[in-house]
């Protein structure tokens, strides 16, 4: 009878180490499943638990074309990416905004992306995790590769880099080649009646033009916008800015270039030559992977004829 009883004593402690062990094994495997869905981004204010694959991201501003670029669905954008014709990608996503936390609340985000400067961050911090990016801090490529690290992409972004790179390499090549090694070329833009010049990092295609190409500006530019990355000028000085190229930022969608006839611009060599292109400012706004792109293959159209 004592046996008997041990015996059975002994069976009930392996039976319950045995359930003990399998619950143990699917809390093990349930934790492994949950640091799955998720990854810690280090961003610029420290660690940050993300998902890893996330599917519902609020961008406030500048990195949409990143994000379309690396196939990461976005339910929310900014007024600025949602103007651009070329995202196609953003006709179902909604307008949003860093004052509207409301309408940010109902989109359910798992993901919200923005500047430094935006408002109301620890708010939106308590809506989903919330990553912001200091403008400049990373050069425009580095700054691909931070987001492809941000949505769990970064090989996928560092391949575009290093392709993006030797393409616009080679067709700088090509167009030096074409225009001279001295050739100059500038960018101007008409926003809110005021004229403006940029440097070598304000997007409209700067980053292309003078850091992948190397193509030169003007030493005026150089002075003035190099190290602001703009300079306002009024009408009158244009020519003084104006390189052997002049590229034309036109917020309007290029639909009236009639300025191009005033004596002023009709004094410029570049108008002159017809060494002007404009560009559809709305397109060419950003400095993000989709954008530089369509700006590459565009400036390899019209100064190669391609």
């Amino acid at each position: 009878m004592k046996k008997r009883f041990i015996l059975l004593f002994s069976v009930i402690i392996l039976l319950l180490s045995a359930c003990n062990t399998n619950e143990e094994k699917k809390q093990e495997k349930a934790a492994s499943e949950n640091e799955k869905d998720t990854i810690t981004y280090e961003s610029e204010n420290g660690p940050v638990e993300v998902p890893a694959d996330p599917q519902r991201v609020v961008v406030l501003s500048q990195f949409a074309g990143n994000l379309i670029k690396l196939g990461v669905n976005i339910v929310g954008a900014d007024s600025w990416a949602k103007d651009n014709p070329r995202f196609e990608e953003l006709k179902d996503a909604a307008t949003v905004s860093d004052d509207n936390l409301e309408q940010i609340i109902e989109l359910e985000p798992d993901l919200i992306i923005g500047l430094s400067s935006a408002k109301n961050i620890d708010k939106l911090k308590e809506i989903a995790p919330t990553v912001t990016f200091t403008y400049g801090k990373a050069d425009y490529l580095q700054q691909h590769i931070e987001v492809g690290k941000l949505v769990n992409k970064e090989e996928e972004a560092r391949k575009w880099v290093e392709n993006f790179e030797q393409e616009a390499t080679e067709v700088g090549k090509q167009i030096k080649d074409k225009i001279g090694e001295d050739a100059t070329v500038s960018v101007v833009e008409k926003f809110d009646k005021q004229w403006y010049v940029f440097g070598d990092n304000w997007g409209r295609g700067t980053e292309i033009l003078y850091q992948a190409m190397g193509l030169k500006m003007p030493e005026t530019v150089k002075k003035h916008a190099l190290k602001d990355g703009y300079y306002a000028l009024s009408e009158e000085v244009i020519p003084d800015f104006a390189g052997d190229y002049l590229i034309v930022s036109d917020q309007s969608g290029a639909k009236d270039t009639s300025y191009l006839e005033s004596d002023i611009f009709q004094s410029i060599p570049a108008v002159q030559n017809d060494n002007v292109f404009v560009i559809d400012g709305k397109k060419f706004y950003f400095n993000d992977a989709s954008t530089l792109e369509y700006q590459l293959e565009f400036f390899k159209g019209k100064f190669l004829g391609e």
